[in-house]
C-alpha cells in the first residue's frame, strides 16, 4: 500500500521505501496526538524466558511496581497454564489497583472460562484470547481449516465478551507469517464479534520494520472498522528488530504496543519496554505519540524484575545497561563535561539513577528502614518488614552502607524465599592452596534438617554438590554468572545459576556480600523451582507464546 505524495507533503518528510515494496510513512499518518498504550507482558511472556520462574508474591511486587512505572495494560498470567498461574493471576486482580489486569486464554471455553474467574474481581479486567492463523501453525499444529479458525474466533470471542463486556483483545498467533487476506477475514470477524483490541503478533521475530508497517496499513484498509478499536503490535525479537518494529507500528497509527521489562520473553524475548518508552520520549519531533510511562521508574523496575527472574541484564543493553550512561572515550568526555547534550540524547535522570541515594547504617532502626523503602515504592509490614529487618542488620554489621540498591536487592531475597521448599541453613567450605576444596551444606526441608557433603576441584562445584547430596536432586550446572550490586570490595554479590534438571532448566538467584554463600542459596533457589514445579505437576511447561 503507498503512501499518497499528499500525505508526504502534509507530513513534510518523505516516505521510505521498505524491502517489500509497499512504501511506509515516515511519520504517524494516523493518532497523532493519541497516547500509546503500553500493554506489559513481563509476568507471561516474559516469565517464559529459559529458567524463569516467579512466585506468587514476586508477581505481585512487580505488578504494583509496574503500576507506579504508569503501565497501562498487566497481562498477569495464563491462568488455565497451572493452579499457581490462577491463583497468582487471581491475587494481582484482587489487590493490584490503577491499571487493566489482563489474562490471557486459547479460543476454548474452557480456557476463556478460567480466564474470566481468575481475573474478574479486578478493577478493570481484560480477557486476551487467541488462535493461530498462518496456514504452517494451521497444517501442522493445530490440523484445522480456515473456515474453522473463522467460526472458532466468531464464537469464542462472542463468549469472552460475554463475560467480559468492553474488555476483549484478540491475537493472530503468527500473524506475520499469514495470508494477509485470510489474516484481514479473521480479525474482521473479531471486531463484529465485539473485541475492543487487535493484536497482531509477530509471533517469531520474522518481520522487519518497514515490512511490518505495511502489514497493519493493509489491515487499517481491509478491516471494516479497525480504526474504531485498538491496534496492538506484539513483536518477538529473534532478528534483533522487535523495538524497530513495534515503533514502526506506531508511526503508521497502532495504539498499542505489548512489552516486557528489559525485554524478556521466549527465545530472544519480547521488545524492551524501556526502550520503546524511552524511544517515544526522546523522539516525540517524530513520533509524536505521547505516553503513560513514569520514566524515572524504570531504572528501579529493571531492577526488580532482574533481581526476581534471575535474569542479568548485559553491561550494554539500551536504557537500562550499566554502561548505557558511561562514556570511556576521552573525546566523549571531555564533551560531556562541558555539555552534555554533546554526547547524550538522554539524561541518567529521566530514567531514575540519581547520585543522590539515600544511605543507611548498622545504627538505622526499623522506622527509618520502614520510610526508606516507602519512598522507593515498598510497603511491606508485619513479618516481611520484620524479617527484612533482619537482613538489613545482617547486612549492615557486615558492610559500612547499605544503599538503596542493596535493599531492593534484600526485599528480593525476603520475597523470593518466603515460598520455597528447600532453605539454607549453613554452608561450611574449606579451600586453599594444595587443598582439595570440600564443602558441608545444612539445608531446611518441611521442618527437616538435611545434611550433605563433597569434594571437588572447586569451591563452588563442592557446594552445588553438598546440596545435590543433601536434597537428593542432582542438578547439571548449565551457567553460573556473578556480578556487584553496587560499587566498593564489601559489596553485594548476586550470583546466577542455571541447572538442568530432567531435561528442563531451571534458574536461581541469591544474593549475599559473600559470593560462595550467595552461590549456595542461588543453587537451592534453582532447585526450589524444580520442586515447585513438580508440585505443579509439570503444568508451568505448557505455557504458551504469542
Amino acid at each position: 500500500m503507498s503512501v499518497s505524495s499528499a500525505s508526504e507533503e502534509e507530513n513534510g518528510r518523505g516516505g521510505l521505501r521498505a524491502d517489500t515494496g509497499h512504501s511506509t510513512p515516515a511519520a504517524p499518518r494516523r493518532n497523532i496526538g493519541v497516547p500509546v498504550v503500553f500493554f506489559d507482558t513481563t509476568l507471561r511472556d516474559g516469565e517464559q524466558s529459559p529458567g524463569s520462574s516467579l512466585n506468587a508474591s514476586e508477581k505481585l511486587e512487580i505488578a504494583h511496581q509496574l503500576v507506579r512505572l504508569g503501565v497501562d495494560v498487566i497481562e498477569a498470567g495464563f491462568p488455565a497454564s497451572s493452579p499457581g498461574d490462577f491463583a497468582a493471576v487471581q491475587t494481582i486482580a484482587r489487590e493490584v489497583k490503577g491499571a487493566v489486569i489482563c489474562g490471557l486464554a486459547r479460543c476454548t471455553e474452557a480456557d476463556i472460562r478460567n480466564c474470566w474467574e481468575a481475573i474478574k474481581e479486578a478493577e478493570r479486567p481484560r480477557i486476551h484470547t487467541f488462535v493461530s492463523t498462518s496456514d504452517i501453525h494451521l497444517q501442522h499444529q493445530m490440523r484445522v481449516s480456515r473456515s474453522e479458525i473463522v467460526k472458532m474466533t466468531r464464537e469464542m470471542v462472542e463468549y469472552s465478551v460475554s463475560l467480559c463486556p468492553g474488555d476483549v483483545e484478540f491475537s493472530a498467533m503468527d500473524a506475520t507469517r499469514s495470508d494477509v487476506d485470510f489474516l484481514a477475514e479473521v480479525l474482521a470477524t473479531a471486531v463484529a464479534a465485539g473485541a475492543t483490541t487487535i493484536n497482531v503478533p509477530d509471533t517469531v521475530g520474522y518481520s522487519l520494520p518497514g515490512e511490518y508497517a505495511a502489514l497493519m496499513e493493509q489491515l487499517y484498509v481491509k478491516i471494516p472498522g479497525l480504526e474504531s478499536v485498538v491496534l496492538s503490535a506484539h513483536c518477538h525479537n529473534d532478528l534483533g528488530v522487535a523495538v524497530a518494529n513495534s515503533l514502526a507500528a506506531v508511526e503508521v497509527g497502532a495504539t498499542q504496543v505489548e512489552v516486557a521489562v528489559n525485554g524478556l520473553g521466549e527465545r530472544a524475548g519480547n521488545a524492551a519496554l524501556e526502550e520503546v518508552a524511552m524511544a517515544l520520549k526522546t523522539r516525540q519531533d517524530i513520533l509524536q505519540r505521547p505516553v503513560n510511562i513514569v520514566t524515572t521508574e524504570i531504572a528501579r523496575t529493571s531492577r526488580m524484575v532482574s533481581s526476581f527472574t534471575g535474569h542479568l541484564v548485559q553491561a550494554n543493553k539500551a536504557i537500562v545497561g550499566k554502561n548505557a550512561f558511561a562514556h570511556e572515550s576521552g573525546i566523549h568526555q571531555d564533551g560531556v563535561l562541558k555539555e552534555p547534550t554533546t554526547y547524550e540524547i538522554m539524561h541518567a535522570r529521566d530514567i531514575g539513577l540519581t547520585d543522590s541515594d539515600i544511605v543507611l547504617g548498622k545504627h538505622s532502626g526499623r522506622h527509618a528502614l520502614k520510610a526508606h523503602l516507602a519512598e522507593i515504592g515498598i510497603h511491606l509490614a508485619g513479618d516481611q518488614l520484620d524479617e527484612v529487618f533482619r537482613r538489613f542488620k545482617e547486612t549492615a554489621d557486615r558492610k559500612k552502607e547499605v544503599t538503596t540498591a542493596d535493599l531492593e536487592a534484600l526485599v528480593g531475597e525476603e520475597l523470593r524465599e518466603r515460598e520455597d521448599v528447600y532453605s539454607l541453613e549453613h554452608v561450611y567450605v574449606s579451600a586453599g592452596t594444595d587443598i582439595i576444596p570440600s564443602s558441608q551444606v545444612g539445608v531446611q526441608t518441611g521442618g527437616e534438617h538435611k545434611a550433605g557433603k563433597a569434594f571437588s576441584n572447586g569451591s563452588v562445584e563442592s557446594i552445588f554438590l553438598a546440596i545435590d547430596d543433601a536434597v537428593g536432586v542432582t542438578g547439571r550446572l548449565l551457567d553460573y554468572q556473578v556480578r556487584s550490586i553496587t560499587s566498593g570490595k564489601d559489596s553485594l554479590g548476586e550470583v546466577r545459576v542455571v541447572v538442568e534438571v530432567d531435561g528442563k532448566r531451571y534458574a536461581g538467584q541469591a544474593v549475599s556480600i559473600d559470593v560462595l554463600e550467595a552461590s549456595a542459596k542461588a543453587y537451592v533457589r534453582a532447585l526450589n523451582n524444580v520442586a515447585m514445579s513438580r508440585e505443579a505437576g509439570g503444568a508451568r511447561g505448557d505455557r504458551l507464546y504469542l
